[in-house]
C-alpha cells in the first residue's frame, strides 16, 4: 500500500472563539483552507464544538477532510487539542463539557463575540459564558473525559509560554502519557521529548490558516481514518 503526504492544520479557531476575528466564519475558514492547499483540517474553538457541524458542511464542498474538535482549557490553564472521529461524539462531548465550564459572562465589547453558525453562514446562536476560561477538569481528568467520549487529545503549543504544558508544569508528567504533542514552531522538536509531533497554526485570522506547514505521512485510504489509526496507537 502506498503512502500519502497530507498537508494539514489541526488548530483553527472560528468566530465562536472570542479571540478570533469575526470574519472567521465556517464558510470563510473552509475557503481559506482550500486556498492554502490543506487536505486535513480541524476546528478547535475554545471549550466548544458548536461551529463544527457548519464547518464540516462547508469543507465538504471543497473535498477537504475535516475533524471536529475543540481546544480544552484544564483547571491548571493547560490547553489540550481534542479531536473526535465522529461529529456525533464531538457534539455529545460538547454537551457534557458545559457542566465543567466556569460561568463567567462574556463581555463581547472587550473580548469579542462568541457566535456559532448554521447553513449559509447565518448566526445560529451565541454562547453567553466566556469560552477560554479554565474548566474544573484537571489534566488527568480532562484526558479521561475526552477518551470517555471517543476522542483523542494532546497538549497544544508546548513551545509557547501562554497555556503550554511545559511552561506550566515544567515537564511532561508521567501520567497521563501523551504519544503526541503540538508545536507552533517545528524548529522546537526537541521539546517534545521523542513524542510524535503535530504542527498547528493556532489560526485566529484568515491569513494565518495553513501557516504551520504541517505535513503528515499516512497510508493511502480515507485520510480521517488513517489519521486516527496513527494517533490512536
Amino acid at each position: 500500500m502506498g503512502r500519502l503526504r497530507v498537508k494539514y492544520d489541526l488548530h483553527l479557531h472560528s468566530c465562536l472563539s472570542p479571540c478570533a476575528e469575526e470574519d472567521m466564519t465556517p464558510a470563510n475558514l473552509a475557503g481559506m483552507a482550500k486556498l492554502a492547499g490543506l487536505q486535513l483540517v480541524a476546528l478547535t474553538d475554545h471549550n466548544s464544538c458548536k461551529n463544527c457541524p457548519a464547518f464540516l458542511d462547508a469543507c465538504a464542498a471543497y473535498d477537504i477532510a475535516v475533524l471536529a474538535g475543540c481546544e480544552l482549557t484544564t483547571a491548571e490553564d493547560i490547553h489540550l487539542i481534542c479531536l473526535f472521529p465522529q461529529l456525533a461524539d464531538a457534539m455529545a462531548f460538547d454537551a457534557a463539557l458545559q457542566a465543567h465550564r466556569m460561568q463567567v459572562p462574556n463581555r463581547p465589547e472587550r473580548f469579542g463575540k462568541q457566535e456559532w453558525y448554521g447553513a449559509d453562514d447565518t448566526v445560529a446562536g451565541v454562547d453567553p459564558w466566556y469560552l477560554p476560561a479554565a474548566t474544573d477538569l484537571d489534566l488527568e481528568s480532562a484526558v479521561a473525559f475526552v477518551q470517555t467520549h471517543g476522542g483523542y487529545c494532546y497538549p497544544a503549543h508546548i513551545d509557547r509560554e501562554s497555556n503550554g504544558l511545559l511552561s506550566i508544569l515544567g515537564a511532561f508528567p508521567p501520567s497521563p502519557a501523551f504519544a503526541f504533542a503540538e508545536l507552533w514552531d517545528g524548529a522546537n522538536a526537541d521539546l517534545a521529548g521523542g513524542r510524535g509531533i503535530l504542527i498547528g497554526s493556532d489560526a485566529h485570522r484568515l491569513w494565518e490558516i495553513g501557516e504551520a506547514d504541517g505535513v503528515f505521512e499516512l497510508e493511502e485510504g480515507d485520510i480521517r481514518q488513517r489519521f486516527f489509526e496513527v494517533i490512536g496507537k
